[in-house]
């Protein structure tokens, strides 16, 4: 039985998902986590909804965060709020022994001032939706020189949206 440490995952993140109650990594996070850990190239992975498609991203990307860096290295983009802040919740869980990592959700239908301090404060990992997103970019708040990994979550709803010129 293949556990998580086997596929690359550390200890710090070994040791959050074990108390979230998994033991063991799903197909597409089998699949993922190690390309993802031992490659800086493209990937694209289909999955159904419930296997496991956020800790498939999520955790490699937390484990190549640079802690010492104290600007934005990793931007999810997803189509919705709810999603942008339950991916937001599910990266926040998998960090949760990672000292001084920076998540922040950022989506319209809430203060962006709050948001515009959040990452003038440091943010190691963006979680938001395309339209607020752009907006911060436009603002010069969110700066994307240090930016390595980008994640189109759900991308084809993102598309079917509307968001073409926005991604």
């Amino acid at each position: 039985m293949t556990k998580f440490k086997d596929i690359g995952v550390n200890k710090e993140l070994c040791k959050a998902v074990k108390e979230m109650g998994f033991e063991t990594p799903t197909e597409v996070q089998n699949e993922s986590i190690p390309f993802l850990i031992s490659h800086d190239r493209d990937l694209i992975s289909l999955a159904q909804t419930g296997t496991g498609k956020t800790a498939a991203f999520g955790l490699p990307v937390i484990q190549k965060i640079d802690l010492n860096n104290k600007y934005v290295q990793a931007i999810i983009l997803c189509p919705t709020r709810e999603l942008c802040i339950q991916i937001s919740k599910d990266l926040i869980s998998y960090s949760k022994f990672y000292k001084g990592i920076k998540i922040i959700p950022v989506y319209g239908g809430t203060s962006i001032e709050n948001q515009i301090k959040s990452i003038k404060k440091g943010a190691h990992i963006i979680v938001g939706t395309p339209g607020r997103t752009k907006d911060l970019i436009k603002r010069k708040v969110l700066n994307l020189n240090s930016v390595d990994r980008v994640i189109l979550d759900e991308a084809d709803e993102m598309l079917s949206m509307g968001f073409k010129e926005d991604l």
